[in-house]
């Protein structure tokens, strides 16, 4: 009974982590148009949420934490550079260069990257005459056929103007926006890629270290049970490695003084888009398996989608964003 009230509770648990991702995409765009630094978002965004992690996780699983052995610290090294720097970075990179719409349309592709691996990796077992194994593939095809309309599809504007939309984008596109990778975007442009370009590789490049970060964490979970300090030590390492860029990716003092609406933005992202959605992801993981946690990624776009035309008042299209030299609006 335990456990099919558990189960209940992580299903739940994975749409709530999913609207406040749509949430936190939203956000994070409005201070990005800002030029807000993405490396010093993701520094005081990590920060805080190991600040909050680190004392939860040490009094309230004092009695199931294991011994740290070298083989776990590599794993929680893995999980860190993976989970934490690899997968904030470069979504906000790539958000950076298109809009939170398509940031979250392109998280369809997570429950494909992570049901490809966890099966080579052995953790999830597809057995196709099971209803788990059926409803296991069934989730990862419409995934990907509906990232697939998306990317390809675009019909008429569902609610609001798109004209009006372009104006908004052409306006916000003007802000100067520093980024870690600028010295790069040159190179890549000489190769006839244009931003959208490199905000679409980054951003697949956010949902395949999330893929990786679930694969990787189930089997670390039966060795380490404890979640909290699990997602604990991923931050540690994940503020780390972003610390560390950041020294590198900041022209100095001045990037790093924050104003109030900045604030609030990074405590939204450290506790919950941080804190509050890596615990529960970690937790939902030990329960119901990385691949049913990263079929909840398709809810992004929809809740995004909305909150994008209520706050940025983007335009939501049915199929994809149309895609021009000025900015990005929102499909359905």
């Amino acid at each position: 009974m335990m456990v099919g009230t558990d189960t209940w509770k992580a299903h739940a648990a994975m749409v709530l982590v999913q609207m406040n991702y749509a949430g936190y995409h939203v956000i994070a765009k409005l201070a990005l148009n800002v030029g807000m630094n993405q490396v010093v978002f993701c520094v005081y965004r990590d920060m805080l949420a190991l600040a909050l992690l680190a004392p939860i996780s040490y009094y309230r699983e004092k009695r199931i934490r294991s011994p740290i052995s070298r083989q776990l610290l590599v794993s929680f090294f893995f999980l860190g550079l993976t989970g934490i720097f690899g997968n904030q970075l470069l979504f906000l990179i790539g958000l950076g260069y298109t809009s939170p719409t398509y940031a979250a349309a392109v998280q369809p592709s997570v429950p494909v990257f992570t049901f490809i691996l966890a099966a080579l990796m052995g953790t999830e077992t597809v057995n196709l005459k099971t209803n788990e194994g059926k409803s296991k593939v069934l989730g990862t095809l419409i995934c990907v056929s509906g990232a697939m309309l998306m990317a390809s599809f675009r019909g008429p504007a569902v609610i609001g103007s798109g004209f009006l939309d372009f104006a908004a984008h052409s306006e916000i596109n003007v802000l100067a926006q520093p980024e870690p990778i600028g010295w790069l975007s040159p190179r890549l442009m000489e190769f006839g890629l244009e931003r959208w370009h490199i905000g679409i590789l980054c951003l697949i490049g956010n949902c395949l270290c999330m893929s990786i970060y679930l694969a990787l964490q189930a089997p670390i979970l039966k060795r380490y049970p404890a979640n909290l300090s699990l997602t604990a030590y991923s931050y540690f390492f994940g503020a780390l490695f972003m610390t560390f860029t950041g020294v590198f990716a900041t022209n100095g003092y001045a990037d790093w003084v924050l104003t109030q609406s900045e604030i609030r933005t990074v405590i939204y992202a450290g506790v919950v888009a941080s804190a509050i959605n890596y615990g529960l992801l970690t937790w939902a993981n030990k329960i119901i398996g990385p691949t049913l946690v990263a079929l909840y990624n398709p809810v992004q776009p929809v809740a995004s989608a909305f909150l994008s035309r209520i706050f940025l008042g983007s335009t939501i299209y049915m199929g994809r964003c149309p895609l021009d030299d000025e900015g990005l609006t929102c499909p359905l």
